[in-house]
């Protein structure tokens, strides 16, 4: 039996669960400047369960093709290199990309929206159409900035919220593309229709639908970085006794709601490092949305997956929303990083030197992100 006919049936029954309210995805992205105005992105991915991921150098020239059903299939061309951490569907060959990179400095993320719905498939059956599912293939292959992916999606172009191929509900995504120059959107399927939102905090998680989030950052004008350690109540005069209080009044909840507002108030004032230390400026901050298994706990359902570490009675199973995985892209210098949840380091691509190479290479992600350890045992064995 093969791996992919083992693992798919989990990941059918995942997205089940998720589009009938039954489990929650949860996934945190943001843009980061470096002092110079250089752009990066961070992203975590929440799951209860590890996906087949496999991280993928695809070469431009490469033929795309996304099945609508009950249409002719969509097949493209790549115009740019693309690196990303992809789901196979079905096949090793047909990656549903789920984080990635062009190398022009484009980037997209793919995170969980229960509240996705496109407009109606009334296009004739003959007519070549996108699922949804694709598009983050079509936005790295396509295109080279935000602005570009904004006037292509302006053009009516046939994209629908297709049933998923690895079951049948919705796709219940939505999607943030960054580009090198800091520019941000957002593309969300809601109330029937394609709608796509300039981005000006560069911040995403899940739902509710984006606009939401912009207008609830007003409930939080008061935030800022400086710390206020001193007041008077009366005659009393009261000291902080340490500093960190100017966080006091950020959300603490790990909900799709707290985490925006988190992320926005550490996108806007983490200290904006040089470049040569930028990305790891950028890891310090994802930290603070890296999730151990068993922080939150879902109640005991009938007939859930078994989570190691969360055995129930009989029939039953608790499930913990934990970071699959954080990546990291460095959208001028082409490099990504990732850690998985069993790693304790990020790994380094060098996507220069993975986009000069004209072949397609595929590796799982599990396996690939166990070959750096660092042990300093020997360093300080061997010093003076």
């Amino acid at each position: 039996m093969s791996l992919l006919s083992t693992v798919l049936p989990y990941v059918a029954d995942q997205l089940t669960q998720f589009a009938s309210g039954d489990m929650w995805l949860a996934c945190t992205a943001l843009l980061f400047r470096d002092s110079s105005g250089g752009a990066y992105t961070g992203r975590t991915m929440e799951l209860s369960m590890e996906l087949p991921y496999v991280v993928a150098s695809i070469p431009k020239g490469h033929t795309f093709t996304s099945v609508v059903e009950g249409h002719v299939p969509l097949t493209f061309q790549s115009k740019y290199n693309v690196f990303g951490i992809a789901v196979p569907a079905g096949s090793i060959a047909d990656l549903k990309i789920v984080e990635g990179m062009n190398d022009q400095g484009l980037s997209f993320s793919l995170l969980a929206y229960a509240g996705a719905s496109g407009p109606a498939d009334n296009a004739a059956k003959t007519k070549a159409m996108l699922a949804v599912i694709d598009l983050g293939a079509w936005v790295l292959a396509q295109f080279a900035n935000a602005a570009e992916v904004k006037a292509a999606l302006a053009e009516n172009i046939a994209i629908l919220t297709t049933l998923v191929p690895l079951h049948g509900a919705k796709t219940p995504f939505h999607f943030i593309v960054h580009d090198r120059s800091g520019k941000s959107i957002v593309i969300e399927y809601s109330h029937e229709k394609q709608n796509v939102y300039d981005n000006p905090v560069g911040v995403m998680t899940n739902g509710p639908e984006f606009p939401w989030h912009l207008t609830n950052l007003a409930n939080y004008t008061f935030l800022n970085n400086m710390d206020q350690s001193t007041g008077k109540f009366g005659d009393l005069e009261v000291t902080q006794p340490d500093s960190g209080i100017a966080t006091a009044g950020l959300p603490a909840s790990n909900t799709s709601v707290g985490r925006f507002v988190r992320a926005a108030y550490y996108a806007t004032f983490a200290e904006k490092p040089a470049p040569e230390k930028a990305i790891r400026a950028l890891g310090h901050v994802m930290n603070n949305f890296d999730r151990p298994r068993g922080i939150t706990i879902d109640p005991p359902q009938s007939g859930g997956l078994d989570i190691e570490g969360f055995s129930a009675t009989e029939g039953q199973a608790y499930k913990t929303e934990y970071t699959s995985w954080t990546a990291l892209g460095d959208l001028g210098k082409n490099e990504f990083y990732v850690r998985t949840y069993d790693a304790i380091n990020f790994i380094r691509f060098d996507l220069n030197r993975l986009f000069a190479q004209s072949a397609l290479k595929i590796a799982p992600l599990a396996k690939i992100s166990q070959l750096e350890t660092l042990d300093a045992t020997d360093a300080l064995l061997q010093a003076s």
